[in-house]
């Protein structure tokens, strides 16, 4: 059961017509969802054939129409484009007249704050930038999900309980994120996100190489326990052979890798390097071990193994 406070009907803003422009995965979800809430939508607009095809799944019998329609139908506009083209559609939108003064503009970026609205603030738009910090599939899956998803608000002052207030409606956790702050709020964001894909991608493309015949079940539990124990205990969480300083087990799967996969060997580096810094940091990688691990990762892995199993880089009796 959802903890999110859903606001009781006296507290909640007027009924606000809805429009969206752009309907990727997240812009019908968002009107979705705002729906439930007892706003209307009443456009979309959409330019691929999937998008169009999402558009009327989620949004069943909402009109698909131009950008400049939507904007001249509804109170309240998402706009949910990739960022890089963000700046220049509010451009065009405000130069054509397209906005309208006391309509509220909202953009779904995680990179840019308030600011990226300007040029529709001065058309007498009211900037909201509200971003769920949520991966969207495009179904109506999306809509459950928001339920406890914290979103990244930055709107000016005056407009900030407005904003919070969008946010509670559609089931979600607000959270005030600084003009300034918010290309670095987008990277974190990223780099935990996007980038968790990628590796699970990669490890599971390397056990079925491997000879697992499912390696989505074999990563579950493994996986959703490293990232309870990482979201309850930040680095003091890390364990396996960097953490341990196990030079030659480093070694041995690099070597692996080479042998298998070697478009996964430049981020085993990279990430293995970065977990040996913050094991050090922390206390868990003893220095007298991590010298040679670090020699490992140095050189690519391409020190001799041992029959062993040891590194030519190792001296010291363990």
């Amino acid at each position: 059961m959802s903890t999110v406070h859903q606001p009781d009907l006296k507290d909640r803003p007027a009924r606000l017509t809805v429009g969206v422009v752009g309907a990727g995965r997240v812009g019908p979800a968002l009107a979705a969802s705002l729906q439930l809430a007892g706003h209307r939508p009443v456009a979309v607009s959409g330019v691929s054939d999937a998008s169009r095809r999402r558009a009327e799944a989620m949004l069943p019998g909402v009109p698909l129409v131009s950008p400049a329609e939507v904007l001249q139908r509804a109170d309240l506009v998402l706009l949910t484009v990739p960022d890089d083209a963000l700046p220049g559609l509010v451009a065009g939108l405000a130069e054509t007249g397209a906005v309208r003064p006391g309509q509220l503009l909202v953009h779904t970026s995680g990179r840019y704050g308030a600011k990226v609205l300007d040029p529709a603030l001065r058309a007498g738009a009211l900037p909201l930038a509200l971003h769920p910090a949520m991966t969207f599939t495009g179904t109506p899956v999306d809509v459950q999900r928001l339920a406890g998803c914290s979103f990244g608000v930055t709107a000016p002052e005056e407009l900030r309980l407005a904003a919070e207030a969008l946010v509670i409606e559609m089931g979600g956790e607000p959270e005030w994120i600084s003009e300034e702050n918010r290309p670095l709020y987008h990277a974190a964001l990223a780099l935990g996100s996007n980038h968790l894909v990628t590796l699970v991608a990669q490890a599971m493309e390397l056990l079925r190489t491997a000879g697992v015949g499912a390696p989505d079940r074999m990563l579950g539990p493994l996986l959703g326990a490293a990232l309870d124990n990482a979201l309850r205990s930040g680095d003091a969480a890390l364990t396996g052979p960097v953490a341990r300083g196990d030079a030659g087990t480093v070694a041995a799967h690099i070597t692996e890798l080479r042998r298998h996969a070697p478009q996964t060997v430049a981020g085993y580096l990279a990430m293995a390097r970065a977990t040996a810094d913050r094991a050090l940091a922390a206390g868990l990688l003893k220095a007298e071990l991590a010298e040679d691990l670090l020699g490992v990762l140095a050189d690519g892995g391409q020190t001799d193994q041992g029959d062993d199993g040891t590194t030519g880089t190792e001296g010291n009796d363990r």
